[in-house]
């Protein structure tokens, strides 16, 4: 008898639906805080990094995509996105876009026009006013698009280093990746400060696209 796959390998459906759903409506971008506090969470309750290895919906898209469906080459990451010096300061830039977003959000919230665009790559923005926000606040309205604009972005540049590389290469490198093994660490150094052992490891960069 075949053995059924735990339920937690399916959750690249919840990012296939996540992304076809701002398409249709910006203001399920929201949704996608789930993928922002919950792997902040169990890193913090569990000192590990359980969400990346199992529980990440996008890594597993990537290796449905790249593994299965045979559209990566396969190859192994460059060394420079393994590095640390890239990996937090891509973490800063990220972060430093995150906080414009917030800005921008406030400042609608402040009285400021509402911008329906989504931003790609923070270059390229892309009109997406077909969709009716109304009946949500402005300021609520504004954080999807900026919100969905991160997750898409992030989601393009996971493809492109799927294509060029291994599937999950873009793990390597992935600003929550980083949060949360920067935070596995700060707890395991903590738990050895007094004098407990360590049971569970933070993992390297390079684990991620094994």
């Amino acid at each position: 008898m075949k053995k059924r796959k735990p339920w937690y390998e399916y959750l690249w459906i919840f990012s296939a639906v996540y992304l076809t759903l701002g398409i249709f409506n910006i203001l399920f971008a929201w949704l996608g805080l789930i993928c922002f506090f919950v792997p902040l969470l169990i890193s913090i309750w569990k000192g590990n990094k359980a969400y990346c290895n199992k529980y990440c919906g996008r890594g597993q898209l990537f290796e449905l995509l790249g593994g299965r469906f045979g559209l990566s080459r396969q190859q192994a990451p460059p060394k420079f996105l393994r590095s640390k010096w890239f990996r937090y300061g891509f973490l800063t830039f990220f972060m430093t876009m995150f906080g414009l977003m917030l800005y921008s959000t406030y400042l609608v919230f402040a009285g400021a026009d509402l911008r329906e665009a989504v931003t790609l790559l923070w270059v390229f923005r892309l009109p997406w006013n077909w969709v009716n926000t109304s009946f949500a606040a402005p300021a609520v309205a504004q954080f999807a698009f900026g919100f969905y604009g991160v997750m898409l972005t992030s989601t393009v540049l996971g493809l492109v280093t799927m294509i060029l590389f291994k599937p999950r290469s873009w793990c390597v490198y992935c600003p929550m990746g980083t949060m949360t093994q920067g935070i596995c660490q700060l707890k395991h150094r903590k738990d050895d400060s007094n004098g407990r052992k360590s049971k569970t490891n933070c993992g390297t960069a390079e684990n991620a696209c094994q």
